[in-house]
């Protein structure tokens, strides 16, 4: 959208380009931190004062003279309040995430949308995946839903399980599902990682499990802290739960079955705890790291490595 700030000299924003403007410069003078869904002042501007307008999220520039109401400007400023003062991430103001084409619900139920696997499900997971289209797709560590059931709406053939052990996650799951007429080909179950599907095999599995580090946890941005802890932190290192998924994915692969599984910056700790094993790390033209791709063969071939 928007790609120019248009400078303003005295008094409140009457049109929705001032409005821009300044929120865009309240926002770029604060201490808050931008990484969730956004990585400038200039874009959480445009979210922001769209949704307070009551705007499309795709509007173009035809909206820019429109009148901003006085009453949009106090809904602007309760907004920069929770935003600065009390460093509530913005699509938890808003009510809303969008990840691979599409709109979620979001609170702080769960985690925000934000893993680079979105580019993997736009393409088809392809080149990575070799198997037949994929009917069943485990989304494991699940959160609010977002990778499986982006999964099933590029996937029309799939039907999808998501898997995690927090119910109020689980709960914000079902209500995406349900919004995005994807509830019939997915299910929401409630599983301490793998116990809940004993037994069964999928074309795919997709795992973004906590991943932080103890000693990050602690330090980390404001923003972050407003996300259930739960859905972070992972032990001492970072890989607590990892490790454990490594362990006993492979059984839940069918054949041609492929783990893709995302560990963020943690990916050099990956590496150091399994030096036998050749991790095929995913690179994503739209950015993002410490995603590998692993087959149900390779998961067998390393499997003294996982005990």
């Amino acid at each position: 959208m928007y790609t120019s700030v248009m400078k303003i000299d005295s008094g409140s924003p009457t049109t929705i380009a001032q409005a821009l403007s300044w929120c865009s410069q309240r926002l770029e003078s604060s201490a808050v931190y931008f990484g969730h869904g956004t990585d400038n002042a200039w874009d959480e501007a445009v979210q922001m004062v769209l949704s307070v307008a009551q705007l499309p999220a795709d509007a173009g520039d035809g909206v820019l003279p429109q009148v901003f109401s006085p009453q949009m400007m106090d809904r602007l400023e309760a907004l920069l309040q929770q935003r600065i003062a009390e460093r509530v991430p913005l699509p938890y103001l808003l009510g809303r995430a969008w990840f691979a084409g599409l709109e979620f619900r979001c609170d702080e139920r769960a985690i925000i949308p934000r893993s680079p696997m979105a580019e993997l499900i736009e393409q088809g997971f392809q080149p990575w995946y070799a198997g037949p289209a994929p009917e069943r797709v485990l989304d494991l560590c699940c959160g609010g839903g977002c990778i499986g059931l982006a999964t099933a709406y590029h996937q029309a053939q799939s039907h999808v399980d998501l898997l995690d052990i927090d119910v109020d996650a689980l709960a914000l799951a079902r209500e995406n599902a349900a919004a995005l007429g994807l509830a019939e080909r997915c299910r929401v179950l409630q599983s301490d990682l793998f116990e809940a599907v004993e037994g069964e095999r999928y074309d795919l599995i997709l795992c973004n499990p906590p991943y932080v580090d103890a000693q990050d946890l602690a330090a980390m941005p404001a923003e972050y802290h407003a996300e259930p802890a739960l859905a972070l932190g992972s032990g001492a290192d970072g890989l607590h739960l990892t490790r454990q998924i490594l362990a006993r994915a492979g059984q839940y692969l069918r054949p041609h079955g492929l783990l893709i599984m995302e560990v963020g910056y943690t990916w050099p700790t990956l590496e150091r705890a399994y030096p036998n094993v050749p991790f095929t790390w995913i690179e994503f033209a739209r950015g993002g790291d410490g995603v590998f791709a692993m087959t149900r063969q390779e998961w067998q071939d390393y499997s003294e490595s996982w005990r």
